[in-house]
């Protein structure tokens, strides 16, 4: 397109590093940190290394799109409950073995894309199926955020905090996050879960469920605890079918950050790119001990809401999330949050992944009576949701990932397939990340009112 015809934002968002952007940058990880920190606080994982991955992602996903779109990676969603299971059943490094085969995974669709075109993530990923697997993966959690909430452990097995103490700090936690992302304005609005869980915080300090020492014995500065992947047939089976509903994202995310630069990046620098740029970050991440990348809706949010379209502020983003991930207080800082305050985060944000499934659904316009969108769709969840498992050989498919593997087979073998069956849903829900839903396309824009 010439410059003469883009559209006035599109005329600056060329890549331009400046060291007088790096405040800019900073602002950028302060938006994405609460959701970044808060999937390997849940999942056992260091979020010293988190931050680290999110970074080191973030840069490498600028190297293969060439810096051309302005765009933050940090830790998905999309694989809290898999890595939960996984760290359970095989141990961190074989489940970090799965996360990694998730990253080659986007890295073979990228390579798919290239052959075959975009339209070919739709076509085997149509909303009928990626709408109920996102459904799963919020409604197989639901527990674990109303254990969490009450005190126990995520599994419910013990008490580690009171009830009546827990269930006032989950309701602060809680009620903070809905009022901010309702009520407030401007940036405060992109960081809900980073007010709710100060807020928990600080009344977690008046109960006297912190305990300090641990902050004030960490050093100031420490290696993050790397961890590497062990190989595991069984996790890369468990796990790899859970990444079709973030591939998905991935294609809206890309859209809605186009939306505000006035940039078509599905042909420049390329969906294919693009999502080899994901799968490198995720595959990397997993490498070191840090949960998969995906592309951070928030971040474009506040991209929109700043109006400075440089890709290199994300550069200054990254290189910050790696400086921070040296800082040992931080780390013991992070690990002092009560229980109950994650509970009262989680009930809204597992909530919100189902919610964005159904919206999925919806924003398809698909009539859901229909008797192969039923099928699909019920079996999907109920396999999903009630523990259906099977064994092939020594693996077994479960869960998510079960669900995941059903509905795309259901969707190619069930008779009665139509093109407008794809020719809606695809990328309609730019805005909505799969994490929470808590940007939509109009405050990708701007319209924050």
């Amino acid at each position: 397109m010439p410059i003469r015809n883009m559209p006035p934002q599109a005329k600056n968002s060329s890549y331009d590093f400046r060291l007088r952007d790096w405040l800019l940058g900073t602002q950028m990880l302060f938006v994405a940190f609460g959701a970044l920190v808060l999937v390997p606080l849940l999942t056992g994982l260091d979020p010293r290394v988190a931050l680290f991955t999110a970074g080191a992602g973030t840069l490498v996903f600028q190297a293969v799109t060439r810096g051309k779109v302005p765009i933050f990676l940090a830790s998905s969603f999309a694989f809290i409950a898999p890595i939960i299971y996984g760290i359970k059943t095989w141990g961190v490094p074989p489940t970090l073995c799965g996360l990694a085969a998730a990253g080659v995974f986007y890295i073979i669709i990228s390579f798919l894309i290239r052959w075959k075109g975009s339209g070919v993530l739709h076509r085997l990923f149509p909303p009928v199926v990626t709408g109920p697997v996102i459904m799963v993966i919020g409604l197989i959690l639901a527990p674990v955020a109303v254990n969490m909430a009450l005190g126990r452990a995520g599994d419910g097995s013990c008490v580690l905090v009171e009830s009546p103490q827990a269930l006032i700090i989950a309701a602060v936690s809680l009620g903070a996050s809905i009022v901010v992302s309702i009520k407030s304005r401007g940036l405060l609005r992109l960081i809900p879960i980073l007010c709710g869980i100060a807020a928990g915080y600080l009344v977690s300090i008046f109960l006297g469920l912190v305990d300090f020492r641990p902050i004030l014995q960490a050093p100031w500065l420490a290696l993050p605890d790397f961890t590497f992947p062990r190989w595991s047939w069984k996790a890369i089976v468990f796990i790899v079918p859970v990444a079709i509903a973030p591939a998905i994202e991935h294609f809206g995310d890309i859209l809605a950050i186009g939306s505000v630069t006035g940039r078509d990046y599905l042909k420049d620098p390329g969906i294919k790119n693009t999502m080899l740029g994901d799968g490198l970050a995720t595959s990397l991440a997993a490498f070191l001990g840090g949960p998969p990348n995906t592309t951070y809706s928030e971040v474009t949010g506040a991209v929109a809401l700043i109006k400075i379209y440089n890709p290199a502020i994300m550069t200054w983003g990254a290189i910050a999330a790696i400086v921070v991930s040296f800082v040992g207080k931080l780390g013991a800082l992070l690990h002092s949050i009560p229980l109950p305050v994650m509970g009262g985060i989680m009930l809204l944000l597992f909530g919100a992944i189902t919610v964005v499934g159904l919206n999925t659904l919806v924003k398809a316009g698909r009539d859901l009576a229909r008797p192969r969108s039923m099928v699909i769709c019920s079996l999907i969840l109920v396999c999903g949701i009630g523990g259906m498992s099977f064994d092939i050989g020594n693996f077994t498919l479960s869960g998510i990932g079960l669900a995941g593997v059903l509905g795309v087979l259901l969707n190619l073998v069930l008779p009665g397939r139509s093109e407008s069956d794809y020719s809606k849903g695809f990328g309609s829900d730019a805005g909505i990340n799969l994490r929470k839903g808590e940007v939509s396309r109009e405050d990708a824009r701007g319209d924050n009112g």
